[in-house]
Protein backbone atom coordinates (compact mmCIF):
# COMPACT_ATOMS: atom_id res chain seq x y z
CA UNK A 1 0.00 0.00 0.00
CA UNK A 2 1.48 3.61 -0.78
CA UNK A 3 1.18 5.81 2.01
CA UNK A 4 -0.27 9.19 0.43
CA UNK A 5 1.81 12.30 2.12
CA UNK A 6 -0.04 15.11 4.11
CA UNK A 7 -0.40 17.86 1.68
CA UNK A 8 0.81 21.28 3.00
CA UNK A 9 -2.51 23.89 3.94
CA UNK A 10 -4.08 26.08 1.37
CA UNK A 11 -3.79 29.64 2.00
CA UNK A 12 -6.40 31.46 3.65
CA UNK A 13 -7.65 34.61 2.60
CA UNK A 14 -9.73 36.28 4.93
CA UNK A 15 -11.61 39.83 4.98
CA UNK A 16 -13.70 41.75 7.20
CA UNK A 17 -16.35 39.68 7.35
CA UNK A 18 -14.86 36.32 8.57
CA UNK A 19 -14.83 34.62 11.49
CA UNK A 20 -10.51 34.91 11.45
CA UNK A 21 -10.37 38.28 11.17
CA UNK A 22 -10.76 39.25 14.54
CA UNK A 23 -7.90 36.83 15.58
CA UNK A 24 -5.49 37.95 12.71
CA UNK A 25 -5.98 41.10 12.34
CA UNK A 26 -5.35 41.54 16.43
CA UNK A 27 -2.00 39.42 16.61
CA UNK A 28 0.14 42.60 17.13
CA UNK A 29 0.64 43.23 20.61
CA UNK A 30 0.33 46.60 21.19
CA UNK A 31 -2.90 48.14 21.33
CA UNK A 32 -2.25 51.55 20.46
CA UNK A 33 -3.38 50.81 17.03
CA UNK A 34 -5.88 49.88 15.57
CA UNK A 35 -5.19 47.88 11.85
CA UNK A 36 -7.73 48.02 9.10
CA UNK A 37 -6.54 45.87 6.63
CA UNK A 38 -9.11 44.88 3.87
CA UNK A 39 -7.69 41.43 3.42
CA UNK A 40 -5.55 39.28 6.05
CA UNK A 41 -3.12 36.72 3.63
CA UNK A 42 -1.80 32.86 5.32
CA UNK A 43 0.28 32.03 3.67
CA UNK A 44 2.36 28.15 4.42
CA UNK A 45 4.62 27.97 1.55
CA UNK A 46 7.30 30.16 -0.44
CA UNK A 47 5.14 29.81 -3.32
CA UNK A 48 1.94 30.76 -1.35
CA UNK A 49 3.67 33.59 -0.50
CA UNK A 50 5.15 34.52 -3.77
CA UNK A 51 1.75 34.00 -4.95
CA UNK A 52 0.55 36.67 -2.67
CA UNK A 53 3.07 39.21 -3.08
CA UNK A 54 2.16 38.63 -6.60
CA UNK A 55 -1.58 39.50 -6.76
CA UNK A 56 -1.05 42.23 -4.35
CA UNK A 57 1.32 43.93 -7.16
CA UNK A 58 -0.38 43.32 -9.48
CA UNK A 59 -3.54 44.87 -8.39
CA UNK A 60 -1.16 47.87 -6.20
CA UNK A 61 -2.58 47.20 -2.74
CA UNK A 62 -0.27 48.70 -0.20
CA UNK A 63 0.71 45.57 2.07
CA UNK A 64 2.67 44.68 4.96
CA UNK A 65 4.21 41.24 6.07
CA UNK A 66 3.99 40.03 9.56
CA UNK A 67 5.73 37.33 11.66
CA UNK A 68 5.45 37.26 15.16
CA UNK A 69 3.40 40.19 15.56
CA UNK A 70 5.78 41.75 18.15
CA UNK A 71 6.63 45.00 16.05
CA UNK A 72 6.39 48.12 18.78
CA UNK A 73 5.02 50.40 16.20
CA UNK A 74 2.60 50.79 13.89
CA UNK A 75 5.06 49.30 11.07
CA UNK A 76 2.12 46.21 10.10
CA UNK A 77 -0.75 47.73 12.13
CA UNK A 78 -1.04 51.04 10.02
CA UNK A 79 -4.42 51.64 8.71
CA UNK A 80 -3.12 52.62 5.45
CA UNK A 81 -2.28 48.92 5.08
CA UNK A 82 -4.37 46.84 2.84
CA UNK A 83 -3.36 42.95 2.58
CA UNK A 84 -1.63 41.78 5.58
CA UNK A 85 0.56 38.55 4.36
CA UNK A 86 0.57 36.71 7.37
CA UNK A 87 3.69 34.04 7.58
CA UNK A 88 3.22 32.79 11.19
CA UNK A 89 2.25 29.40 9.73
CA UNK A 90 5.87 29.01 7.69
CA UNK A 91 7.73 27.70 11.09
CA UNK A 92 9.40 24.81 10.11
CA UNK A 93 13.57 24.53 10.57
CA UNK A 94 15.20 21.97 8.91
CA UNK A 95 18.58 20.89 7.27
CA UNK A 96 19.26 22.14 3.79
CA UNK A 97 21.89 19.25 2.56
CA UNK A 98 22.12 21.05 -0.87
CA UNK A 99 23.34 24.18 0.82
CA UNK A 100 24.83 22.82 4.04
CA UNK A 101 22.60 25.13 5.79
CA UNK A 102 20.13 25.08 8.46
CA UNK A 103 16.70 26.23 7.36
CA UNK A 104 14.34 28.67 9.62
CA UNK A 105 11.06 29.45 8.10
CA UNK A 106 10.74 33.03 8.93
CA UNK A 107 7.40 32.41 10.43
CA UNK A 108 8.78 30.26 12.93
CA UNK A 109 9.70 31.75 16.72
CA UNK A 110 12.61 32.00 18.78
CA UNK A 111 11.35 29.39 20.75
CA UNK A 112 10.32 26.73 17.82
CA UNK A 113 13.55 27.47 16.53
CA UNK A 114 15.65 26.92 19.85
CA UNK A 115 13.89 23.63 20.43
CA UNK A 116 13.82 22.29 17.12
CA UNK A 117 17.90 23.35 17.06
CA UNK A 118 18.72 22.15 20.06
CA UNK A 119 16.71 18.61 20.53
CA UNK A 120 17.71 17.51 16.56
CA UNK A 121 21.69 18.78 16.71
CA UNK A 122 22.70 20.06 20.18
CA UNK A 123 23.04 23.60 18.76
CA UNK A 124 21.51 27.35 18.51
CA UNK A 125 21.30 30.68 16.85
CA UNK A 126 22.26 33.55 19.12
CA UNK A 127 19.01 35.55 19.30
CA UNK A 128 16.67 36.93 21.66
CA UNK A 129 15.64 36.15 25.11
CA UNK A 130 11.34 36.27 24.10
CA UNK A 131 10.78 33.02 22.70
CA UNK A 132 7.72 33.92 21.66
CA UNK A 133 8.77 36.71 18.87
CA UNK A 134 9.02 35.90 15.25
CA UNK A 135 12.17 34.95 13.64
CA UNK A 136 11.31 37.30 10.77
CA UNK A 137 11.46 40.40 12.09
CA UNK A 138 14.40 39.53 14.85
CA UNK A 139 17.05 38.13 12.00
CA UNK A 140 16.35 41.24 9.86
CA UNK A 141 17.36 43.87 11.93
CA UNK A 142 20.58 41.80 13.42
CA UNK A 143 18.69 39.78 16.28
CA UNK A 144 20.90 39.14 19.36
CA UNK A 145 19.93 38.10 23.18
CA UNK A 146 21.39 35.58 25.96
CA UNK A 147 24.59 34.28 24.15
CA UNK A 148 25.56 36.95 21.95
CA UNK A 149 28.46 38.14 24.51
CA UNK A 150 29.62 35.02 23.55
CA UNK A 151 28.88 34.12 19.92
CA UNK A 152 27.84 37.18 18.40
CA UNK A 153 24.42 38.48 16.86
CA UNK A 154 22.08 35.99 14.92
CA UNK A 155 23.25 37.54 11.67
CA UNK A 156 27.03 36.83 12.37
CA UNK A 157 25.57 32.96 12.26
CA UNK A 158 23.42 33.78 8.95
CA UNK A 159 24.41 32.01 5.74
CA UNK A 160 21.54 33.17 3.27
CA UNK A 161 18.15 34.06 3.05
CA UNK A 162 15.36 33.23 0.28
CA UNK A 163 12.82 36.22 -0.31
CA UNK A 164 10.07 37.14 -3.01
CA UNK A 165 11.23 40.48 -4.22
CA UNK A 166 9.40 42.51 -6.73
CA UNK A 167 11.03 44.76 -9.78
CA UNK A 168 10.82 47.47 -11.41
CA UNK A 169 8.23 46.03 -13.70
CA UNK A 170 6.02 44.86 -10.91
CA UNK A 171 6.73 41.01 -11.30
CA UNK A 172 7.03 38.95 -7.65
CA UNK A 173 10.13 36.25 -7.80
CA UNK A 174 11.70 34.04 -5.44
CA UNK A 175 15.77 34.81 -4.85
CA UNK A 176 18.22 33.35 -2.73
CA UNK A 177 21.20 35.53 -1.24
CA UNK A 178 24.38 34.46 0.71
CA UNK A 179 27.21 35.52 1.72
CA UNK A 180 29.43 33.71 -0.83
CA UNK A 181 31.36 36.70 -2.38
CA UNK A 182 30.73 35.71 -5.99
CA UNK A 183 27.58 35.47 -5.47
CA UNK A 184 25.25 37.91 -7.20
CA UNK A 185 22.98 38.33 -5.01
CA UNK A 186 25.03 38.91 -1.91
CA UNK A 187 24.10 42.43 -1.45
CA UNK A 188 20.54 41.43 -0.55
CA UNK A 189 22.25 38.91 2.06
CA UNK A 190 23.62 42.09 3.55
CA UNK A 191 20.97 43.83 3.90
CA UNK A 192 19.00 41.21 5.09
CA UNK A 193 21.67 41.42 7.97
CA UNK A 194 20.31 44.16 10.24
CA UNK A 195 18.47 46.43 7.68
CA UNK A 196 15.55 46.05 9.35
CA UNK A 197 12.76 43.39 8.21
CA UNK A 198 9.91 45.18 5.49
CA UNK A 199 12.37 46.56 3.22
CA UNK A 200 13.35 44.82 0.82
CA UNK A 201 10.96 41.97 0.27
CA UNK A 202 9.15 38.50 2.07
CA UNK A 203 11.76 36.85 3.66
CA UNK A 204 10.47 33.02 3.39
CA UNK A 205 13.54 31.32 5.28
CA UNK A 206 16.60 32.25 6.78
CA UNK A 207 20.07 29.87 6.02
CA UNK A 208 22.10 29.36 9.22
CA UNK A 209 25.63 28.20 9.17
CA UNK A 210 28.29 30.14 11.24
CA UNK A 211 31.49 31.42 9.31
CA UNK A 212 33.70 29.02 10.88
CA UNK A 213 31.77 25.99 9.48
CA UNK A 214 32.59 27.63 6.02
CA UNK A 215 36.25 26.07 5.84
CA UNK A 216 34.52 22.29 6.06
CA UNK A 217 33.23 22.23 3.11
CA UNK A 218 31.13 19.23 2.49
CA UNK A 219 30.27 18.77 6.56
CA UNK A 220 26.97 16.52 6.77
CA UNK A 221 26.54 17.15 10.70
CA UNK A 222 24.13 20.03 11.19
CA UNK A 223 25.39 19.69 14.70
CA UNK A 224 29.03 20.86 13.33
CA UNK A 225 27.81 24.13 11.49
CA UNK A 226 25.78 26.35 14.60
CA UNK A 227 27.11 27.17 17.89
CA UNK A 228 26.80 24.89 21.02
CA UNK A 229 24.63 26.29 23.56
CA UNK A 230 25.76 25.32 27.12
CA UNK A 231 24.27 22.21 28.92
CA UNK A 232 22.73 24.38 31.99
CA UNK A 233 22.75 27.92 32.88
CA UNK A 234 23.14 29.43 36.15
CA UNK A 235 21.27 32.43 37.16
CA UNK A 236 21.96 34.85 39.60
CA UNK A 237 19.34 37.81 40.83
CA UNK A 238 20.04 40.57 43.37
CA UNK A 239 17.12 42.47 44.39
CA UNK A 240 17.30 45.77 46.46
CA UNK A 241 14.12 47.87 47.60
CA UNK A 242 13.31 51.13 46.35
CA UNK A 243 12.69 51.77 50.52
CA UNK A 244 16.96 51.34 51.04
CA UNK A 245 18.02 53.16 47.92
CA UNK A 246 18.61 56.55 47.92
CA UNK A 247 19.78 59.21 45.43
CA UNK A 248 23.41 58.53 46.05
CA UNK A 249 23.11 54.43 45.98
CA UNK A 250 21.22 55.10 42.76
CA UNK A 251 24.26 56.46 40.51
CA UNK A 252 26.47 54.46 42.39
CA UNK A 253 23.92 51.18 41.88
CA UNK A 254 24.06 52.17 37.40
CA UNK A 255 27.41 53.69 37.58
CA UNK A 256 28.76 49.97 38.47
CA UNK A 257 26.68 48.42 36.22
CA UNK A 258 28.12 50.58 33.29
CA UNK A 259 32.01 50.09 34.39
CA UNK A 260 31.65 46.48 34.40
CA UNK A 261 30.98 46.60 30.80
CA UNK A 262 33.48 49.01 29.78
CA UNK A 263 35.88 47.04 31.14
CA UNK A 264 34.79 43.79 29.98
CA UNK A 265 33.74 44.94 26.31
CA UNK A 266 36.37 42.73 24.71
CA UNK A 267 35.62 40.00 22.41
CA UNK A 268 37.02 36.76 24.41
CA UNK A 269 37.65 38.23 27.76
CA UNK A 270 36.42 36.84 31.02
CA UNK A 271 33.45 38.52 31.08
CA UNK A 272 32.21 37.82 27.58
CA UNK A 273 30.19 34.80 28.77
CA UNK A 274 27.71 36.49 31.30
CA UNK A 275 24.59 37.84 29.92
CA UNK A 276 23.41 40.78 32.35
CA UNK A 277 20.44 43.10 33.06
CA UNK A 278 19.66 45.86 35.36
CA UNK A 279 15.70 46.23 35.92
CA UNK A 280 15.10 49.73 37.21
CA UNK A 281 10.96 50.21 37.46
CA UNK A 282 9.11 53.45 38.72
CA UNK A 283 8.98 53.36 42.82
CA UNK A 284 6.25 51.23 43.44
CA UNK A 285 6.54 48.92 40.37
CA UNK A 286 8.59 46.53 42.23
CA UNK A 287 12.04 45.67 42.94
CA UNK A 288 15.08 47.05 41.42
CA UNK A 289 16.47 43.70 39.90
CA UNK A 290 20.09 42.64 38.70
CA UNK A 291 20.35 39.26 36.73
CA UNK A 292 23.51 38.01 35.27
CA UNK A 293 23.45 34.31 33.46
CA UNK A 294 26.39 32.05 32.49
CA UNK A 295 27.61 28.50 31.62
CA UNK A 296 26.71 26.41 34.36
CA UNK A 297 29.40 24.03 33.81
CA UNK A 298 32.03 26.76 33.96
CA UNK A 299 34.12 25.64 36.44
CA UNK A 300 34.39 29.33 37.82
CA UNK A 301 30.73 29.86 37.15
CA UNK A 302 29.63 30.39 40.73
CA UNK A 303 32.93 32.66 41.50
CA UNK A 304 32.68 35.00 38.34
CA UNK A 305 29.10 35.48 39.05
CA UNK A 306 29.27 36.21 42.31
CA UNK A 307 32.07 38.69 41.24
CA UNK A 308 29.98 40.21 38.89
CA UNK A 309 27.07 41.09 41.34
CA UNK A 310 29.59 41.95 44.30
CA UNK A 311 31.27 45.05 41.81
CA UNK A 312 27.65 45.99 41.03
CA UNK A 313 26.88 46.23 44.81
CA UNK A 314 29.72 47.97 45.93
CA UNK A 315 29.28 50.90 48.12
CA UNK A 316 25.75 51.24 47.27
CA UNK A 317 25.90 50.80 50.97
CA UNK A 318 22.78 47.80 51.08
CA UNK A 319 23.44 44.79 50.60
CA UNK A 320 20.84 43.23 48.03
CA UNK A 321 18.99 39.84 48.43
CA UNK A 322 20.27 37.50 46.30
CA UNK A 323 18.80 34.23 44.84
CA UNK A 324 20.48 31.62 42.43
CA UNK A 325 18.78 29.29 40.10
CA UNK A 326 20.52 26.17 37.56
CA UNK A 327 17.95 24.97 34.64
CA UNK A 328 18.95 22.98 31.68
CA UNK A 329 19.76 25.05 28.71
CA UNK A 330 16.71 25.02 27.01
CA UNK A 331 14.14 25.10 29.93
CA UNK A 332 16.10 28.29 30.88
CA UNK A 333 15.84 29.49 26.72
CA UNK A 334 11.81 28.93 26.88
CA UNK A 335 10.64 30.82 29.81
CA UNK A 336 8.10 33.00 28.70
CA UNK A 337 8.27 36.89 28.55
CA UNK A 338 6.77 38.85 31.62
CA UNK A 339 3.86 40.50 29.37
CA UNK A 340 3.83 36.93 27.36
CA UNK A 341 -0.32 36.91 26.63
CA UNK A 342 -0.84 39.83 28.34
CA UNK A 343 -1.66 43.04 25.43
CA UNK A 344 -1.93 46.73 26.39
CA UNK A 345 -1.12 49.99 25.16
CA UNK A 346 2.88 50.30 25.51
CA UNK A 347 5.73 52.64 24.01
CA UNK A 348 9.67 51.83 24.25
CA UNK A 349 12.35 53.83 23.53
CA UNK A 350 16.48 52.56 23.33
CA UNK A 351 19.74 53.46 22.21
CA UNK A 352 23.00 51.82 22.23
CA UNK A 353 25.59 52.74 24.67
CA UNK A 354 29.30 52.95 24.24
CA UNK A 355 30.00 53.92 27.76
CA UNK A 356 27.91 53.81 31.10
CA UNK A 357 25.78 56.78 32.35
CA UNK A 358 27.04 59.86 33.19
CA UNK A 359 26.46 61.22 36.85
CA UNK A 360 24.10 63.42 35.15
CA UNK A 361 21.85 60.55 33.49
CA UNK A 362 21.66 58.51 36.90
CA UNK A 363 20.34 61.59 38.41
CA UNK A 364 17.96 62.65 35.74
CA UNK A 365 16.73 58.74 35.49
CA UNK A 366 16.62 58.42 39.17
CA UNK A 367 14.31 61.66 39.32
CA UNK A 368 11.71 60.07 36.44
CA UNK A 369 11.64 56.84 38.57
CA UNK A 370 10.88 58.25 42.08
CA UNK A 371 8.66 61.52 41.04
CA UNK A 372 5.31 60.93 41.58
CA UNK A 373 4.22 64.86 42.08
CA UNK A 374 3.51 64.78 37.84
CA UNK A 375 3.06 60.95 37.05
CA UNK A 376 2.18 57.87 38.89
CA UNK A 377 2.28 54.86 36.27
CA UNK A 378 3.96 51.88 38.25
CA UNK A 379 4.60 50.31 35.30
CA UNK A 380 7.37 52.30 33.61
CA UNK A 381 10.91 50.84 33.51
CA UNK A 382 14.22 51.87 32.28
CA UNK A 383 16.60 48.67 31.51
CA UNK A 384 20.35 48.17 30.86
CA UNK A 385 21.59 45.36 28.85
CA UNK A 386 24.63 43.59 28.50
CA UNK A 387 26.25 43.90 25.06
CA UNK A 388 29.78 44.34 23.59
CA UNK A 389 32.00 41.18 23.69
CA UNK A 390 31.74 39.30 20.91
CA UNK A 391 29.00 41.31 19.25
CA UNK A 392 31.96 43.94 18.68
CA UNK A 393 34.28 41.31 16.78
CA UNK A 394 32.87 42.26 13.28
CA UNK A 395 33.13 45.48 12.01
CA UNK A 396 30.57 47.99 11.36
CA UNK A 397 30.43 47.11 7.46
CA UNK A 398 30.82 43.64 7.45
CA UNK A 399 26.93 43.20 8.05
CA UNK A 400 24.45 45.94 7.82
CA UNK A 401 24.36 46.17 11.54
CA UNK A 402 26.58 48.92 12.07
CA UNK A 403 26.54 48.60 15.99
CA UNK A 404 29.81 47.02 16.43
CA UNK A 405 31.31 49.39 19.62
CA UNK A 406 28.50 49.40 21.92
CA UNK A 407 28.78 47.74 25.53
CA UNK A 408 24.91 48.75 26.42
CA UNK A 409 22.08 48.95 25.10
CA UNK A 410 19.54 51.28 27.36
CA UNK A 411 15.98 50.70 26.83
CA UNK A 412 13.02 52.72 28.57
CA UNK A 413 9.14 50.80 28.50
CA UNK A 414 5.92 52.15 29.71
CA UNK A 415 2.77 50.40 29.87
CA UNK A 416 -0.96 50.94 30.37
CA UNK A 417 -4.85 50.12 29.56
CA UNK A 418 -6.50 53.33 29.29
CA UNK A 419 -6.27 54.98 25.74
CA UNK A 420 -7.02 57.97 27.43
CA UNK A 421 -3.82 58.36 29.01
CA UNK A 422 -1.79 57.90 25.56
CA UNK A 423 -0.53 61.60 26.09
CA UNK A 424 0.19 61.24 29.57
CA UNK A 425 2.07 58.04 28.96
CA UNK A 426 3.55 58.81 25.96
CA UNK A 427 5.28 62.51 27.69
CA UNK A 428 6.70 60.87 30.08
CA UNK A 429 8.77 58.79 28.34
CA UNK A 430 9.58 60.97 25.20
CA UNK A 431 10.92 63.70 27.96
CA UNK A 432 12.67 60.89 29.63
CA UNK A 433 14.24 60.40 26.62
CA UNK A 434 15.15 63.60 25.66
CA UNK A 435 16.50 64.84 29.19
CA UNK A 436 18.71 61.66 29.00
CA UNK A 437 20.33 62.60 25.58
CA UNK A 438 19.67 66.34 26.29
CA UNK A 439 23.62 66.57 25.86
CA UNK A 440 23.16 65.20 22.01
CA UNK A 441 19.96 67.33 20.79
CA UNK A 442 17.79 64.56 22.33
CA UNK A 443 19.01 61.18 20.76
CA UNK A 444 22.13 58.87 20.85
CA UNK A 445 23.94 60.59 18.51
CA UNK A 446 26.27 58.53 16.89
CA UNK A 447 28.65 61.16 16.28
CA UNK A 448 28.73 63.04 19.88
CA UNK A 449 29.55 59.61 21.86
CA UNK A 450 26.57 57.60 21.57
CA UNK A 451 25.77 54.42 19.43
CA UNK A 452 22.47 55.07 17.57
CA UNK A 453 19.12 53.59 18.13
CA UNK A 454 18.18 49.91 17.62
CA UNK A 455 16.03 49.20 14.68
CA UNK A 456 14.42 45.89 16.68
CA UNK A 457 13.01 48.47 19.19
CA UNK A 458 11.45 50.20 16.70
CA UNK A 459 10.69 53.86 17.53
CA UNK A 460 8.87 55.68 15.15
CA UNK A 461 9.45 59.66 16.80
CA UNK A 462 12.98 59.58 15.57
CA UNK A 463 11.34 60.06 12.04
CA UNK A 464 9.04 62.67 13.15
CA UNK A 465 10.64 66.17 12.74
CA UNK A 466 8.57 67.62 15.56
CA UNK A 467 9.76 64.97 18.08
CA UNK A 468 13.27 64.52 16.62
CA UNK A 469 14.82 68.05 15.83
CA UNK A 470 18.36 66.97 16.69
CA UNK A 471 18.95 67.51 12.92
CA UNK A 472 20.40 63.80 13.12
CA UNK A 473 18.46 61.74 10.86
CA UNK A 474 16.57 59.06 11.69
CA UNK A 475 18.61 56.24 9.13
CA UNK A 476 21.70 57.60 10.58
CA UNK A 477 20.74 56.64 14.44
CA UNK A 478 19.19 53.21 12.98
CA UNK A 479 22.28 52.43 10.35
CA UNK A 480 25.21 54.73 10.33
CA UNK A 481 27.02 54.64 7.53
CA UNK A 482 25.94 51.99 6.44
CA UNK A 483 22.69 53.65 4.91
CA UNK A 484 23.91 54.48 1.54
CA UNK A 485 24.53 50.16 0.33
CA UNK A 486 21.23 49.87 2.40
CA UNK A 487 19.26 52.33 0.06
CA UNK A 488 21.46 50.76 -3.84
CA UNK A 489 20.23 47.37 -2.54
CA UNK A 490 16.25 49.01 -1.74
CA UNK A 491 16.89 50.41 -5.22
CA UNK A 492 17.94 47.15 -6.87
CA UNK A 493 15.49 44.65 -5.22
CA UNK A 494 12.42 46.94 -4.45
CA UNK A 495 12.82 49.83 -6.74
CA UNK A 496 9.13 50.21 -6.61
CA UNK A 497 8.84 50.58 -2.77
CA UNK A 498 6.91 47.96 -2.56
CA UNK A 499 8.13 46.82 0.84
CA UNK A 500 7.69 50.29 3.10
CA UNK A 501 6.89 51.80 6.76
CA UNK A 502 7.95 54.46 8.67
CA UNK A 503 11.14 52.90 9.26
CA UNK A 504 12.17 51.34 5.60
CA UNK A 505 15.14 51.97 3.83
CA UNK A 506 14.22 54.65 1.49
CA UNK A 507 15.33 54.46 -2.42
CA UNK A 508 17.81 57.06 -3.14
CA UNK A 509 17.02 60.64 -3.47
CA UNK A 510 13.22 59.78 -1.50
CA UNK A 511 12.43 61.82 1.39
CA UNK A 512 14.29 60.44 3.97
CA UNK A 513 11.95 62.26 6.38
CA UNK A 514 8.52 60.73 4.90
Amino acid sequence: MTRELPLSPPPAVVGRGGARYADLVGRGINARFRPDPDTIRVVTSAEQALRAVADSAREGTRLAVRSGGHCFESLVDDPAIATVIDVSEMRSVSFDRELQAVSVESGATLGTMYRTLYLAWGVTVPAGRCPEVGVGGHVAGGGGGALSRRFGLSVDHLYGVEAVVVDADGRARLVRATREPDDPHRDLWWASTGGGGGSFGLVTRYLFRSPDADARPGAADPGALLPRPPAAVLRKTARWDWADIDETAFRTLVQNFGAWHEEHAEPGGPGAGLDNSLALPRAGGGQITLETAVDATRPDAGEITDAFVAAVSRQVGVAPEVSETTLPWLAATLVPDEFAGVKGRFKSKAAFLRTGWTDRQAGLVHRRLTDTSSYGNPAATVYLLSHGAQVNGPGPADTATAHRDAVLKTYWSVFWFDGREDALHLDWIRASYREFFGDAGGVPDPGRGYGGAFVNYADADLTDPALNDSGVPWHRLYFRDNYPALQRAKERWDPRDTFRHALSVRLPGADDSA
